[in-house]
């Protein structure tokens, strides 16, 4: 996999970590209110285990997936008790499930060349028939809008930097972020270069997919107190 290599995930999780940190006290609420406070949770681009743990840490039987390796290795080494897989979710096989998750945007990816619409709905009918009955999906998409101001943003940490330059194409729904990472590695700094390319739906052409396949679907601004970006969308779909 040519993205999320090893430099970026360690810097997105020690650096970028704080949504899914923020975001779980409002989702295992969520949970919770739907009367999920036990069983099998899928975390669908789980990245480096951050939600997992605290899914965890909550009391439930957790599966992780991600299609890069180095996410899965950071997983691993954080919650060695769950069970974590390297693959693609547009094809992996989900087990019986109580719940299945997505966080960040990860559905919008093109790291898998074939995610599309097609492609989505059908994972939507693999979620609803792993799903048991009163089970829920959660997840957030970016739409456009969601970086159609062009702009370049500069972080850095404790031993790594990092530069993303954002561009949007609104006839192709199509947002791309070039990415440069510098990570220190004795006295001197690494650089490496990722481009990601994110495919931007609109909230209504996936409310149709989840209500096709059989869910009853509820959007959502944040999780608790937590408000999503500027152009996303939360949908928590439930199986009835």
């Amino acid at each position: 996999m040519n993205a999320y290599r090893n430099d970026l995930s360690y810097i997105h999780d020690v650096g970028f970590g704080g949504f899914a940190n923020r975001a779980a006290k409002g989702l295992l609420k969520l949970l919770r209110q739907a009367g999920i406070t036990k069983g099998v949770v899928v975390d669908l681009g789980c990245g480096s285990g951050i939600w997992a743990q605290k899914l965890s840490g909550a009391g439930y039987e957790v599966w992780g997936i991600d299609l890069s390796p180095a996410m899965i290795r950071l997983a691993r080494k954080r919650v060695p008790s769950v069970k974590f897989l390297t693959g693609s979710y547009l094809k992996v096989a989900l087990p019986p499930c109580d719940a299945v998750t997505a966080l960040g945007e990860c559905f919008n990816y093109r790291f898998d060349k074939r995610n599309n619409l097609r492609e989505l709905s059908r994972l939507f009918r693999r979620v609803y028939r792993a799903l048991r009955p009163g089970g829920l999906f959660l997840f957030d998409m970016a739409g456009p809008g969601r970086g159609n101001v062009p702009h370049l943003r500069y972080w850095e940490g404790n031993g790594w930097a990092i530069l993303v330059d954002v561009v949007e194409d609104q006839r192709k729904r199509q947002l791309t972020r070039q990415i440069m990472t510098f990570r220190k590695r004795g006295k001197l700094y690494r650089r490496d270069h990722e481009t990601h390319s994110l495919h931007l739906f609109e909230r209504t052409e996936i409310t149709k997919q989840l209500r096709q396949a059989g869910f009853s679907v509820h959007l959502l601004h944040g999780y608790g107190k937590l408000p999503l970006p500027k152009s996303c969308t939360g949908f928590m779909a439930r199986k009835p």
